[in-house]
């Protein structure tokens, strides 16, 4: 599944693609090992990693069921993000834990739809459909014309990819797909007023926590005792790692030296990481047609982030 946002901060997504990078204090541990990589390649380590994790969430479908895998993935990071970022409890109002509540009911909403997505249909697709729902927020949030040339381009990339009605993709797949990615934009929103009312990371553990505590009594219900198997918590702890936890981490340092403009158009490119990992993991082959409704998307993602810099950075009138 895609990241869209930077652990506590505005997320820097296609519907956000000019809020400036975080300044705050020292990048966290890591930054040593990971920085030789340069702000790109740390991106696109990040996409790579939350694509594989979320291919190899696939693999353990079977042995948990995508509730189970859910509950994993998300009780895990929390417990990692909650030991490392140490967030403070007290001193926040009743909007702030309000706004991390409602956070984490996104997140967890666009994890169990995304992965009841890639239970149906591959995983090239399931990204593919999902990235409409930010790249739909940025178009709304645009209000410019050229715009629709780029929803158009998308539009087209969508009947592409359904073989002109979706006869080839199962459709509650395709629902599924669709609702996560109406959770995403959700997901971006409460991140930014997540990221200015908690500090660092703080409002990410918190809000993963709730996510965990939301999903595990249905993971429980689907799964039972198979979530305590060790080898399926210890897959479900690495989807967690892969799909959380160091994508979180890569862009935290990214954002750090790159501008949010081109990390945005960076994550566009999530549905062909995607596709890649849906090909080499799961051996997901793609039709032509497949591949070139891909590339729409991606364009028309790229075309929206690119309107909205150029509009931030026009003039203002003066009155």
């Amino acid at each position: 599944m895609s990241t869209p946002s930077t652990p506590g901060t505005a997320a820097p997504s296609s519907a956000n693609p000019v809020a400036p990078a975080p300044a705050g204090p020292p990048a966290p541990m890591g930054q040593g090992r990971f920085g030789s990589l340069g702000p790109v390649g740390l991106v696109l380590a990040g996409g790579i990693s939350v694509q594989f994790g979320g291919a190899l969430a696939v693999t353990l479908m079977p042995r948990a069921g995508a509730l189970g895998v859910v509950s994993l993935r998300l009780l895990v990071a929390a417990i990692v993000l909650l030991l490392f970022c140490r967030p403070r409890l007290r001193g926040h109002s009743r909007a702030d834990w309000g706004t991390v509540v409602a956070f984490g009911v996104a997140m967890a909403g666009m994890n169990g739809l995304f992965y009841q997505a890639v239970a149906r249909i591959p995983l090239g697709p399931a990204v593919t459909l999902e990235v409409l729902g930010p790249l739909a927020l940025s178009v709304l949030a645009s209000r410019r014309a050229v715009n629709l040339v780029w929803a158009g381009l998308a539009l087209g990339g969508v009947f592409l990819l359904g073989g002109g009605g979706f006869g080839d993709l199962n459709a509650a797949g395709v629902a599924f797909a669709l609702g996560a990615g109406a959770m995403w934009a959700t997901y971006i929103v409460f991140s930014a007023r997540t990221g200015r009312r908690f500090p660092q990371a703080d409002g990410l553990a918190l809000a993963m926590a709730v996510g965990a505590l939301l999903f595990l009594p249905l993971g429980i219900a689907e799964s039972g005792a198979k979530l305590a198997d060790p080898t399926t918590f210890g897959l479900g702890a690495a989807v967690a790692l892969l799909s959380s936890v160091l994508p979180y981490t890569l862009e935290l340092l990214a954002l750090r030296r790159l501008p949010a403009p081109t990390f945005a158009i960076l994550m566009s490119l999530e549905p062909a990481i995607a596709a890649t990992a849906g090909f080499l993991v799961l051996h997901q082959a793609l039709s032509p047609a497949e591949g070139v409704a891909i590339l729409l998307v991606i364009a028309a993602s790229m075309g929206a982030v690119r309107t909205q810099v150029r509009q931030a950075k026009a003039p203002v009138p003066e009155a």
